[in-house]
């Protein structure tokens, strides 16, 4: 079997500080699937007439013999092999969108189990290794499947199948069952994202037609996310495709919400924040959780309250990215659940804006460029300023970037003008408490010294230099 030629692998730079491979920018490879395989000799399909040369009685006849030749599987990696027939299939395939996407009358009984067979047989594959565990979306390019100028055509016809006013689940779940959709979710592995576009609007139309699917659906996606800790990091954007698709389904949702459904945010969707690669699905993340707190205001202390616990100490771009998430929390906060976690919420945003690192400072300070988030400070400044006043104004004398000195004064004159009275209390109390801190430190240094200047004499004497 010839096979296309094959880009040189990349030479890896060894840092001899960091021991990590920096690679070079790889270019967009071609994978093959184990079943595109060549069979050994050329596949030869017997030319049909096309649907709207053939009488109308005659059509869906033909339509189960097209359907049947598309099941014919092509080898991609030889790419002159069969070109005519390739050709053919992929003329087959348009006809056959176009004819589901207009016709009427032609999802008979006996076309769905020949859809489904046909589908299975395109797209139900075994997908290969990935080349790298080291696989950095954000900056290497794709790994894009071969067979695309099939598959493409294959999943737009299934979708039109899916969306047609004729479909009948009743019919359709005879096939569509609990294994097609395993199947389905396994196919999110692969590392073209085009596929894995189509593969996110057929799990949606199928988790909107057949509501036996449903709880299946979804407990499935659940243990995928369980699962997330233990895959390589390619595996996110997976994440990131089942997450958009959930926020979608969470929509859908009825009040009040199953216990089900708030399991699976605070098991599944709140640890979910610990993981190393969060920047890969944190927006879809977010939206989620966000979707949840519209739907259910209740939910907001337990989904504050994870967000505390699993707050990153040791990484600033995490901690960016959580200030991030916690401003969209609060711009669709009930004032009422509010009160119930401003006290945890500012002693961390406290922290935050104590933060050394130019950004984290920043993010946070930002928050009171946000008019909803100042209405809610102002409402509740007897409780929100005594917490932030200390860091604030500390910050204002001590931190070495000006402009966070900046955004802090621009804090202080807000409080200021919101409750004056207590911020000239506080003012107070922060200078008096400096000052006994100050003596105090003074009183320690004197003590420190004159010990020192004992344990010089003690040396002295004992040396002679100095009578006893």
């Amino acid at each position: 079997m010839s096979s296309a030629p094959t880009t040189p692998p990349s030479v890896d730079k060894v840092d001899g500080f960091s021991r990590k491979s920096v690679r070079k920018a790889r270019q967009k490879r071609s994978q093959s699937s184990s079943q595109f395989r060549s069979q050994g000799k050329p596949i030869e399909l017997t030319p049909l007439p096309l649907l709207k040369d053939v009488p109308t009685s005659e059509q869906p006849e033909l339509f189960l013999k097209k359907l049947q030749q598309c099941c014919v599987i092509f080898d991609f990696m030889d790419t002159l092999s069969d070109l005519k027939m390739k050709e053919y299939k992929r003329s087959t395939l348009n006809e056959l969108v176009d004819y589901i996407t207009i016709s009427r009358g032609c999802l008979t009984e006996q076309t769905y189990p020949e859809v489904v067979r046909m589908v299975s047989c395109n797209i139900f594959r075994t997908l290969p290794p990935s080349d790298s565990n080291e696989f950095d979306p954000e900056e290497d390019e794709p790994t894009l499947e071969a067979s695309w100028p099939h598959l493409q055509l294959v999943y737009e016809f299934f979708i039109r199948f899916l969306e047609s006013q004729e479909f009948q689940p009743s019919i359709a779940k005879k096939y569509i069952d609990q294994k097609f959709v395993l199947q389905l979710l396994e196919l999110f592995d692969s590392e073209d994202p085009r596929e894995r576009d189509y593969l996110k609007t057929v799990l949606h139309r199928i988790y909107g037609k057949f509501l036996g699917l449903r709880a299946f659906i979804r407990k499935q996606i659940n243990n995928i996310f369980l699962r997330v800790n233990d895959l390589i990091a390619a595996f996110f954007l997976n994440v990131a495709n089942l997450s958009l698709l959930f926020s979608s389904i969470i929509n859908g949702f009825a009040l009040p919400l199953k216990a089900e459904h708030k399991q699976f945010l605070v098991k599944v969707l709140i640890p979910l924040h610990t993981v190393r690669s969060l920047s890969l699905f944190h927006a879809q993340l977010a939206y989620c959780i966000v979707q949840f707190l519209e739907k259910d205001p209740s939910l907001t202390e337990p989904v504050i309250r994870g967000l505390m616990k699993f707050w990153p100490k040791t990484c600033s771009q995490k901690e960016v990215m959580f200030l991030g998430e916690l401003e969209e929390i609060l711009d669709v906060i009930e004032p009422s659940q509010f009160v119930k976690i401003q006290e945890p919420l500012f002693k961390q945003i406290a922290k935050c804006v104590s933060s050394p690192h130019f950004q984290v400072a920043e993010r946070a300070l930002y928050y009171w460029n946000n008019e909803y988030i100042m209405s809610l400070i102002e409402e509740n400044s007897n409780v929100i300023l005594p917490i932030m006043f200390s860091s604030l104004y500390r910050i204002s004398k001590e931190h070495w970037n000006p402009a966070i000195v900046a955004l802090v004064y621009n804090v202080l004159k807000a409080f200021m003008e919101m409750n004056s009275t207590m911020f000239d209390e506080l003012t107070a109390t922060y200078k008096s408490d400096r000052q006994r801190e100050k003596k105090k430190e003074k009183e320690r240094e004197e003590l420190w010294k004159k010990l020192e200047d004992l344990e010089l004499k003690r040396g002295l004497r004992r040396d002679g230099i100095i009578p006893t």
